[in-house]
């Protein structure tokens, strides 16, 4: 059973798909830190996020990387923006999340691409998404737990929208819902609601009652 993940930065879509793989008892890849990994290591190498020989040698990052706190900083959701609109990166990038779809039993991938490019077929989609000032103050107020309290919520919000430009008109797999994708809102929904709508939702997909996964 694949279950896709779609959405938009700080839209919910990575706690859902979390949750989603705790409740039907699958493994997980928030197959953004990969490109989050490049583009770090492109910035580690002295090069640039948006020349194709630099992101593509960064592809070769070492695993170790994906559990760097560092990828969880704008810059590096930034960087991996720019890494992640280059073709090659792309399909440098896509064996490993189809290697990590096809597995065994199954599992919950989410993106910006795993309905659409990465796992077409699956049993389930999703595309989680909420308003830029909603995903706004939701990153603003993660990197102030994190310690980064000199970044304003402006910024933020322009990098929101900024990023969301580049990944919705980027020409290799831009972000946009599966046609066949279930839409979810979590601007005004706790993480509960939302969690408890997404499983309702994948169970709908899947044809299953919530009593045969208990």
């Amino acid at each position: 059973m694949i279950i896709a993940v779609d959405g938009p930065a700080a839209s919910g879509k990575g706690t859902i798909a979390r949750a989603l793989a705790a409740h039907f008892g699958l493994p997980c890849l928030d197959t953004g830190l990969l490109y989050r990994a490049v583009g770090v290591q492109v910035l580690r190498d002295g090069g640039d996020p948006e020349n194709e020989a630099d992101a593509l040698a960064a592809c070769a990052f070492d695993d170790a990387l994906l559990a760097d706190p560092e990828l969880k900083t704008e810059i590096a959701g930034a960087a991996a923006s720019r890494v992640s609109a280059i073709p090659a990166v792309r399909a440098a990038l896509v064996a490993r999340q189809r290697a990590f779809a096809a597995q065994p039993g199954g599992a919950v991938l989410d993106g910006r691409d795993i309905g659409t490019v990465i796992a077409p077929d699956a049993d389930a989609k999703l595309f989680v998404k909420a308003t830029p000032h909603v995903r706004a103050r939701r990153r603003h107020d993660e990197l102030v737990r994190l310690g980064h309290d000199d970044i304003s919520f402006d910024r933020v919000l322009a990098d929101i929208r900024a990023r969301d430009l580049r990944d919705s008109t980027r020409a290799a797999a831009p972000l946009r819902p599966a046609d066949d994708a279930a839409l979810l809102d979590t601007s005004y929904m706790d993480i509960d609601a939302a969690v408890d709508r997404a499983i309702s939702l994948v169970e709908d997909r899947l044809g299953i009652g919530r009593a045969a996964t208990r």
